[in-house]
């Protein structure tokens, strides 16, 4: 079982950052490949990053290509989603993703391939 906690939303002016954080519980948390995902009101979730047990083996969405970055620390059992140069376009609840898997370089793109999930974090962007 892997329980996921996320943190670092709030709500910020558009052109502002944020960090996201995404601790996860239990050992296995090197062995999982992790992502990050958005929904807003009225739309389906969708992909934001994600990022495989190798650092360097990462995704992004087009929308968020070269504002986002997703990073890991094993050590502290934590994902990241640094958000920079925020738009009111990406207002929406953020979600925190888990799938144990024993590729050092595999990452998911889908929500169903993924296992556990956080709660949530809400981050609004006012324009």
């Amino acid at each position: 079982q892997v329980q996921l906690v996320e943190s670092g939303g709030g709500t910020v002016q558009a052109g502002g950052s944020l960090r996201l954080s995404c601790a996860a519980s239990g050992r296995t948390f090197a062995s999982c490949a992790m992502g990050w995902f958005r929904q807003a009101p009225g739309k389906e979730r969708e992909i934001v990053a994600a990022i495989a047990q190798s650092l360097p083996s990462t995704y992004y969405a087009e929308s968020v290509k070269g504002r986002f970055t997703i990073s890991r620390d094993n050590a502290k059992n934590t994902v990241y989603l640094q958000m920079n140069s925020l738009k009111s376009e990406d207002t929406a609840v953020y979600y925190c993703a888990a799938r144990e898997t024993s590729g050092l370089y595999t990452y998911y793109t889908q929500g169903r391939e993924y296992d556990y999930w956080g709660q949530g974090t809400q981050v609004t962007v006012s324009s």
